[in-house]
């Protein structure tokens, strides 16, 4: 085989290769005793039918197409090494002739992007510099409070704040709909968990009380077979709870910390409340200035890489799905929409995520970022802590390879960070304690997804709203958090 001549344009190259007639004929007869078998000739036995009596009867061609599926793999792997290309994507053949028994195949791929960056050292973007207010340690507090809290039964209606424990049954002009049914279910009254109005016609109820609840679904709601319809619930409510809080003192500290006053415990909570804002802030920080790399960049991206991107996000989609029991198309359904438009609204993402990568790879190339192998078996380490696998059964399951890039590219994303500055940005919450209330900071695309996605893990009840799920992230994002 042997390349006879190679045009780049537009992101893509056009090979043009030629393979010997020797080659050609072994992969012929190849094609012939794969398919002889099932080709029956009159006055042989089935199978048995000599190569040039088959091609005799169907014409010399006939074994063509599979000789060249066998040797396409092999010659264009050849064919790209000898080139020097980096390719994507699938490759197609376009035109092909046969003379002298030489094959002369004239094939079409596309090219792993080139990137030309722009600035990526100075970069500016704002940070947040975190602040807990005194409220929000109350918050803190109050959820310790209710989670070590007493929950009594009482003889009295219910109140807000109350648990009522039910049977319901949800019906649609007097027929029940599927999944609007549950028994002994527990529900907080004011907790907003079911839809508007269900909790509000329950306040008042007794035990033992049987009650009709005349509600209607939000347009929004997920199930579009149930949205903006009117329904009835029939409840029996069994029984009514109260919660008791705890007295916050310092004999609440000493039951549920390590502190022995209340004080101690609010400054601790304060603390780590501080930490988790800062690194929060850390991360929107990163993102924001990654983002401004990305686009200070000029890169073309060519279709087949977003598709493959897609492909992959799709068939993760899929599979979290199954681990829900459900299929990602009939949860597609329940959205009011299909395979493709969630596929099309995944594009842009995968674009994104794409994008991110090759910026990161060309600083890591331009700055000459090396991972050493001390530092490969440090990670294989981590990983190994944090998946609870065995060290060599990890190194089976992962490559090695793809770690150390992986490696490069946070190491690139920590270079381009640490020669960024930091604009001040003041969060909501703090900028009203100051009497000043400052712009919310541009959304990242590092760390963008579609609404549809983060509802996927969701468990949707019948009368509750749908919960969100979380995103699938890249490697460099999962690293970064």
């Amino acid at each position: 085989m042997s390349v006879k001549n190679v045009e780049k344009e537009n992101g893509s190259a056009t090979l043009i290769l030629e393979v010997e007639k020797e080659r050609f004929d072994a992969a012929t007869d190849q094609a012939y005793r794969q398919n002889r078998k099932n080709i029956l000739v009159p006055g042989f036995r089935k199978g048995k039918a000599p190569r040039k009596v088959i091609e005799g009867m169907y014409g010399a061609s006939v074994f063509y197409d599979d000789a060249i599926n066998i040797l396409f793999p092999e010659v264009y792997d050849q064919a790209i090494k000898e080139a020097e290309l980096k390719v994507v994507g699938m490759p197609s053949v376009t035109d092909m002739d046969l003379k002298d028994g030489v094959l002369t195949l004239t094939v079409k791929t596309d090219l792993y992007p080139e990137v030309t960056l722009g600035e990526y050292k100075g970069l500016e973007a704002p940070k947040t510099e975190p602040k807990v207010t005194a409220a929000e340690v109350d918050e803190d507090l109050k959820a310790m409070a209710e989670r070590n809290a007493r929950i009594q039964t009482v003889d009295r209606p219910a109140q807000n704040g109350d648990t009522v424990v039910l049977d319901y049954e949800g019906f649609e002009n007097g027929v029940a709909f599927e999944g609007g049914k549950a028994e002994g279910y527990s529900l907080k009254l004011g907790s907003g968990t079911f839809i508007p109005g269900f909790e509000d016609a329950l306040v008042g109820v007794k035990a033992g009380e049987d009650r009709d609840i005349d509600v209607t679904f939000p347009e929004e709601y997920a199930s579009k077979e149930l949205a903006g319809k009117p329904v009835v619930f029939k409840c029996k409510v069994h029984e009514v709870k109260e919660t008791i809080l705890p007295e916050l003192d310092d004999e609440f500290a000493k039951d549920v910390s390590e502190f022995d006053t209340l004080k101690a415990l609010k400054d601790d909570l304060k603390a780590k409340k501080l930490e988790a804002k800062k690194k929060d802030a850390d991360t929107e920080f990163r993102n924001a200035v990654l983002d401004l790399a990305v686009a200070n960049m000029e890169c073309q991206v060519p279709d087949s890489m977003v598709d493959e991107q897609t492909d992959k996000t799709m068939q993760q989609y899929e599979y979290q799905m199954q681990m829900n029991g459900m299929k990602l198309a009939d949860y597609a359904k329940m959205l009011g929409t299909n395979l493709d438009a969630l596929r099309a609204s995944i594009r842009p993402d995968a674009e994104a995520q794409i994008r991110m990568r090759l910026m990161l790879e060309k600083v890591a190339e331009v700055e000459n970022i090396e991972v050493s192998d001390a530092d490969l078996d440090k990670e294989f380490e981590d990983m190994s802590k944090q998946y609870n696998l065995e060290l060599e059964q990890l190194k089976k399951m992962v490559s090695s390879d793809d770690i150390r890039a992986d490696l490069k590219l946070v190491r690139a994303g920590d270079l381009i960070v640490a020669n960024a500055k930091a604009a001040k940005k003041t969060t909501k919450k703090a900028a009203e304690a100051e009497g000043e209330e400052k712009p919310a900071a541009k959304k990242s695309t590092a760390k963008k997804s579609t609404k549809k996605a983060e509802e996927a893990e969701g468990e949707e009840k019948p009368a509750k709203k749908p919960a969100a799920k979380k995103t699938a992230k890249t490697k460099e994002e999962a690293k970064e958090e």
